[in-house]
Formats: structure tokens, C-alpha cells, sequence
């Protein structure tokens, strides 16, 4: 297996590779990571997510608006990210500021969705209570019924957003403990990078 590159090399080339190293080792979801976010006053938070698209410009996930995440991500703007892919010894750690994604953006995303997790979007009030175990359910049919056949719009309090890496991190199972650890730092935007201890 060759070695990290430490210079001259594109993170999110390297990212690319080690994701498809993941899914055709049989990783069962290759694009869960761990989330972590803070409030305003500092106190994190950190969930599962699904990565759903990356380019130079970031990692994309989507969420309704109104969760707590997403109450988080805009009272403090930062995210990290960690991907741990244990089938194959790596992971990798993302850390930057948030944007939100553009509404074409979202509009094209949840298009490309199942019909039902479609519904779904309309009829989760993520994070808030229920009355019931049925309640979930009972929104689901509403929703149906109101679209019937027709295209399910992407609601408005339905979006994503993106983490922009100001640091990227890979680390490399190595036996003894001797673990492999590259940091990419961007700088205006340009990056450099530098090999750490495990």
C-alpha cells in the first residue's frame, strides 16, 4: 500500500481514493461520519449523518431546518467531521466553517431522492416530540394523500449545508501502534501539509 502523500498532494483527491477503497472493501456505509457541532455558548453536540456529495469545495449533508443541528450550525458556523472506516484501518477528520448549500443546489439533491423519504422530509418535524408511535406514520399518509401522484417538492425548511476544510486529517492503521497521520492545512487557499505523530 503506498504511503500518504505529505506534499504536493490534493486532500480531496486522497479522500476519493480512501472512499473507494472503502465501498469496495464491502464498508456497510461508507459514507456515515460522525457530525459535531456547538451551540453558541460552546456545548457540542455529535450525530451520524450521511456524507451526500464532496468536491473541492466541501462536504455536503442535508437536514430539516429546524433541527438542532441546524439551529447550531448557524448560531456558530464550524463543523467537524469524522469518518472511520474500521474494515480497512482508516479515517479521516474534517474541520472548517459551514456554508449553506444554494437552493438549486437542495431543489437537485432532493430530487434524486426515493419518493417516500421524499414524504418523509414533509412529515418529520425532526427532533420534536410525538404523541404517539403513530404519529410519524399518520404524517406520512397525510403527505401522500396531498400529493397524490405529482412531484413531491422539496419543503422549505429542507436544506443542506457545507463543510468547508480548513484542516483535513489522515490516519492510517499501522500494526504496533505506529499508526500513519497526515494533517492538510489550507492557508489562502492553498494546502500544506505535515506529518504528525499517531
Amino acid at each position: 500500500m503506498k504511503k500518504l502523500q505529505s506534499a504536493g498532494a490534493d486532500p480531496i483527491g486522497q479522500f476519493g481514493e480512501w472512499f473507494a477503497i472503502a465501498a469496495r472493501a464491502g464498508v456497510p456505509e461508507p459514507t456515515a461520519m460522525a457530525v459535531a457541532t456547538a451551540s453558541a455558548d460552546g456545548m457540542p453536540n455529535v450525530r451520524m449523518l450521511l456524507l451526500k456529495g464532496y468536491d473541492q469545495r466541501g462536504f455536503v449533508f442535508y437536514t430539516n431546518l429546524s433541527s438542532p443541528k441546524a439551529a447550531e450550525l448557524t448560531a456558530n458556523p464550524r463543523a467537524a467531521l469524522c469518518f472511520y472506516w474500521n474494515q480497512i484501518g482508516r479515517q479521516v477528520r474534517v474541520v472548517g466553517p459551514v456554508e449553506r448549500v444554494t437552493d438549486a443546489e437542495a431543489d437537485t439533491y432532493f430530487a434524486s431522492r426515493p419518493r417516500l423519504s421524499q414524504l418523509g422530509a414533509w412529515a418529520s418535524h425532526q427532533s420534536q416530540p410525538m404523541a404517539d408511535s403513530f404519529e410519524l406514520e399518520r404524517n406520512c399518509a397525510a403527505a401522500a394523500l396531498r400529493f397524490g401522484v405529482s412531484t413531491v417538492p422539496r419543503p422549505s425548511g429542507w436544506s443542506g449545508f457545507r463543510v468547508v476544510p480548513a484542516t483535513i486529517e489522515f490516519w492510517h492503521e499501522k500494526p504496533f501502534r505506529l499508526h500513519e497521520r497526515v494533517r492538510f492545512t489550507r492557508a489562502r487557499g492553498a494546502w500544506s501539509a505535515q506529518r504528525i505523530f499517531p
